[in-house]
């Protein structure tokens, strides 16, 4: 058996396509488009690329993107000031502040400090606590997108389903769990503090492998036919990017995520989604 590959880029793509369209509709509706403001504090390499292709990918749907540099000495004051102005801004619909944040700065009270109704990456409690207890939410990005090729795969009633997510991290683990759950999978939240973890794969019908371990799960621990998602991007001594399943995983799976080219491209794509449904909830 080969595994189907799953092409998060292809998917990415369609589903900025579909965007494109809502957007236009929104415009005619509302006689304006999304706003989406993202806040990049310092001169970090790799955040610097990432915001970059988030204004980019914004733009090419039809939304606005507002971006705000700030320099690495940027205070937590400074910081607050802005994040209350772009909340009380009516023409923005969605804030994203890039993470990392330097040093000094306390991440936890920036994420907080947002809007609820403008928190498009899902972080704030009270967007954790809707999806935990079942009512509408803006979904943290990777999840959300892992959730939707799933459903591409699967369906979306996964009645009678076992699914294994191992990782138990805000941003991946505990929120793809829970949209699982809302799929009506059987979820086993497993880390790395689970006894015989290869057992419980061995029984899913669904891995998703969110640990940040290159080659973590074996390709033995795959039950033959069953759908894996590997969130995992991990850069080896020799620059290559794997996964946190070992490749040999898709002579046994049913259907499979590479690294790259699987959830990665999905997650800017979500971020979209969630600007459009900001936007959209707002003005209900």
């Amino acid at each position: 058996m080969t595994a189907h590959r799953i092409d998060g880029k292809a998917f990415a793509a369609k589903l900025r396509s579909t965007l494109t369209t809502q957007v236009a509709d929104f415009k005619s509706a509302h006689d304006c488009v999304p706003g989406l403001a993202v806040v990049l504090v310092g001169e970090d390499p790799a955040s610097q690329v990432y915001v970059g292709s988030k204004i980019k990918q914004t733009q090419e749907v039809g939304m606005r993107s507002i971006e705000h540099r700030l320099a690495d000495d940027t205070d937590q004051a400074t910081l607050e000031t802005l994040i209350d102005a772009l909340n009380a801004d009516d023409s923005i619909d969605g804030i994203l502040v890039q993470l990392p944040l330097p040093a000094g700065l306390d991440s936890s009270a920036i994420l907080d400090r947002i809007d609820p109704a403008k928190d498009v990456d899902g972080f704030h409690p009270v967007n954790v606590g809707a999806l935990w207890t079942g009512a509408d939410a803006l979904v943290p990005c990777t999840p959300l997108g892992c959730s939707l090729m799933v459903a591409d795969t699967l369906g979306s009633d996964l009645s009678g389903l076992h699914a294994v997510v191992i990782g138990r991290s805000n941003i991946v683990g505990k929120p793809i769990s829970a949209l699982l759950q809302k799929m009506n999978a059987t979820v086993t939240m497993a880390h790395s503090r689970t006894a015989d973890i290869a057992a419980l794969c061995r029984d899913a019908d669904i891995v998703v492998a969110a640990v940040g371990r290159p080659g973590f799960v074996k390709a033995d621990w795959i039950k033959p036919g069953a759908t894996v998602i590997d969130v995992g991007i991990n850069r080896l001594d020799t620059g290559k990017l794997v996964g946190d399943v070992d490749a040999g995983a898709f002579e046994v799976a049913g259907a499979m995520t590479p690294v790259p080219g699987g959830v990665g491209p999905m997650t800017i794509a979500c971020l979209l989604t969630n600007t459009l449904r900001a936007a959209v909830l707002r003005r209900a």
